[in-house]
């Protein structure tokens, strides 16, 4: 990306929002959820808004679009102005005719936001069907060319797919083409990469900037991710609790942050400088995998077929207390070989030898006494979770089918909560009840109640903010620490691969391309795909605990293609 430095005082105002409070809805006297907003976006501007889980960034897009749901929220008072039409006194048909045309939005989850039993083609026409007078084949015209504006591969196929035929990427792409079709004056992104692996988060910001340039969009981006922000941002509002506590042009937040809050998010975002190595022990590894390989599909009645090869020959071993991360971008075989250790799959071929027994060839009921020795950490706690059982339930279950007594288990609940830093009377609560940071820190404690020699954590932050993230990557390195666990840590973000690794494997389409210590794989890269990968980490120019910039490149000011 081309970064320059860009003024948009003399632009024209896209979006004005004055003093913008939002409450629950009929219950006026209780705290507000946002609480006085003012915020300027200028045209061909991005402006990011940042601020942890739950400081009011989403609703205030929402706000910005009208889609706050009526029985939960409602604007209590304030100004939204976009382009001298007062969005807080529009009625429902307005506001039809206004999104797409001049206000869009891309939402995070691109799976949940298209329709599953749509082709995208159809979708994306949806939009021009609505809002012009096109004929069939011109407004298929406009998509196939809109398709072709955010560099999908094969647009024909692609448009005759369902969503679910469709990579996370292009399926990102899609929102974006359908957001922008119209030319709207504001585009609203709202965490558009946070699921992404690094090479295609740098595809879709590039293409977000691109676009933003030939139509003069202004940008409204938010995000958590401090590194994203470095790349895009041409300036920053900070959000904490519901408020704005800085704005400011991005160069000057990230080397003179005024707020505390602000300097400590930057304090908290990860950067590729590896860990200080530790010490191999001398005991038995926990974990040795040989020629593993996993093939998805083959064979069938009428003809032979080899299959998706998702992982081949794959070889590591992990000491006690020693971390070993598996990073690369989607699809290159991190999950399933996480998986195939877990036996949650079958391998094809290979051996995946943990506290001294081979698991990959036993029976689900041979393996059944085995399960202790190695227990995992899924992505997102809330779906590995039982909604239905309190957090006493879901980590006692473990330890009793063990022959573990119930009090005994219950004692020892406790003090997991205690080794998780939550309060022992948590423990009737359910996890709804609970942040995203706090449920994963649970299921953190789920996992350890086992005793485990080997620890699995399959993107076990990618979902969390930078500062519960920095939390939870300190927790599990005190857990590791305390109990000697070995631990096989799965990533797409190098940056927390080198927080956390001591080894570094690195797999691209089923194959290892690169092992080796953490320190000489993240600095001194010898495979092309690892340097890849690392130019793509966002914000790697930015050290930014020291607020500043780690070589003599200026700082972004705006990004273009």
């Amino acid at each position: 990306m081309e970064f320059k430095s860009r003024d948009f005082s003399a632009a024209k105002r896209i979006l004005k929002i004055r003093k913008l409070n939002v409450g629950l809805t009929g219950r006026p006297k209780a705290a507000p959820v946002l609480d006085g907003i003012d915020l300027d976006i200028r045209a061909g501007e991005t402006h990011c808004l940042v601020g942890e889980s739950g400081s009011g960034k989403s609703v205030t897009s929402l706000a910005a679009m009208g889609l706050l749901p009526p029985d939960a929220l409602e604007i209590q008072s304030g100004l939204i102005d976009l382009e001298g039409f007062d969005i807080t006194a529009a009625r429902p048909a307005q506001m039809r005719e206004l999104r797409a045309r001049r206000i869009a939005m891309i939402f995070q989850e691109p799976m949940t936001a298209l329709n599953p039993v749509l082709r995208v083609g159809e979708q994306i026409e949806e939009v021009l069907n609505m809002h012009t007078d096109l004929s069939t084949a011109d407004a298929k015209a406009r998509t196939i060319d809109m398709m072709e504006q955010v560099h999908l591969p094969d647009v024909q196929r692609i448009y005759s797919a369902f969503p679910h035929q469709l990579s996370g990427g292009q399926r990102q792409r899609i929102m974006i083409a359908m957001a922008l079709i119209l030319d709207p004056d504001l585009l609203i992104a709202d965490e558009p990469t946070t699921a992404l692996d690094v090479t295609t988060q740098l595809q879709i910001l590039k293409l977000i900037a691109e676009m933003q340039e030939r139509h003069g969009t202004a940008v409204l981006f938010i995000t958590h991710d401090m590194g994203v922000v470095a790349e895009i941002a041409d300036t920053v509002s900070v959000m904490q609790k519901g408020r704005i506590v800085e704005s400011a042009p991005i160069r000057d937040l990230l080397t003179h942050p005024k707020e505390d809050y602000t300097k400590k998010l930057l304090k908290a975002v990860p950067n590729l400088a590896p860990r200080p190595s530790r010490g191999v022990s001398a005991k038995s590894d926990v974990i040795t995998v040989a020629g593993l390989d996993m093939t998805y599909g083959g064979g069938g009645f009428f003809r032979k077929s080899e299959g998706v090869k998702a992982a081949r020959d794959v070889n590591f071993t992990i000491a006690p207390g020693r971390t070993l991360g598996i990073v690369g971008e989607s699809g290159s075989g991190k999950s399933t070989v996480a998986r195939c250790i877990m036996r949650l799959i079958d391998p094809t071929a290979g051996k995946v030898t943990v506290a001294g027994t081979e698991i990959a060839q036993l029976s689900r009921r041979q393996l059944q006494p085995h399960r202790k020795h190695f227990q995992i950490v899924f992505q997102d706690p809330y779906r590995s979770l039982n909604p239905r059982w309190t957090v006493a339930r879901s980590l006692c279950e473990g330890p009793i089918n063990f022959g573990t007594p119930r009090d005994a288990a219950m004692d020892h609940a406790a003090e997991l909560m205690e080794l998780v830093d939550l309060p022992r009377d948590a423990l009737d609560r359910y996890p709804h009840q609970f942040s995203g940071g706090q449920r994963q820190r649970i299921a953190i404690a789920r996992a350890v109640a086992m005793k485990p020699d080997l620890l699995v954590a399959d993107e076990a932050v990618s979902a969390l903010d930078v500062s519960v993230q920095a939390q939870v990557l300190d927790l599990l390195d005190d857990i590791q620490e305390k109990f000697g666990v070995a631990m096989l840590f799965i990533t797409h973000d190098l940056r927390v691969a080198a927080q956390i690794c001591d080894e570094v494997l690195v797999m691209q389409k089923g194959l290892v391309v690169e092992h080796g210590p953490a320190g000489g794989v993240l600095s001194n890269p010898t495979h092309e795909y690892t340097r890849n990968l690392i130019e793509a980490a966002p914000g790697r120019r930015w050290d930014f605990a020291n607020f500043r910039a780690l070589d003599s490149a200026p700082a972004n000011q705006g990004a273009t293609a």
